[in-house]
């Protein structure tokens, strides 16, 4: 079908192409809320990152969120400038810098984050939690595949 003769690429190239529009239909969902709340879904991962794991340093949000260094600067500046984080220098090794929650950040994440949440369980509604647990394991196994780890 997909030009391929064997049945094992074909079978992953058909769990691929699902799981491309399922992820694309999940963010699609989600969407609106962060657009009024003028966030991207990379802004919003960053705010969320700080809220639930405290300040990071740029390297560790890089890692995080499987972003480059240069499009994670500016979209911390961009949260800068909106007075949501700020860049504090780290005491402990002046050569790094932390990103923060401002306290207007931290108001404005523990706000919109549980709507958000509400609306990713809304997207995902068509799987029951035996379904969704299903999922979350077989997604760990295949990031960890697809990593080489």
């Amino acid at each position: 079908m997909f030009g391929v003769e064997d049945e094992a690429t074909e079978a992953a190239v058909r769990a691929y192409v699902k799981l491309m529009r399922a992820s694309h239909a999940v963010l699609a969902r989600t969407q609106a809320r962060l657009a009024a709340a003028g966030l991207t879904h990379v802004q919003l991962g960053v705010l969320e990152a700080l809220l639930h794991l405290g300040p990071l340093t740029q390297r560790d949000l890089t890692r995080k969120l499987l972003t480059s260094p240069g499009n994670l600067t500016d979209v911390i500046d961009k949260l800068a400038r909106r007075g949501l984080v700020e860049r504090v220098q780290c005491p402990e090794d002046r050569r790094s810098v932390r990103v923060v929650l401002t306290a207007d950040g931290r108001r404005f994440i523990e706000e919109l984050f549980p709507r958000h949440a509400g609306d990713i369980a809304a997207a995902m509604g068509g799987l029951d939690g035996k379904d969704l647990a299903a999922l979350d394991a077989l997604l760990r196994r295949l990031g960890l595949a697809a990593a080489g780890d």
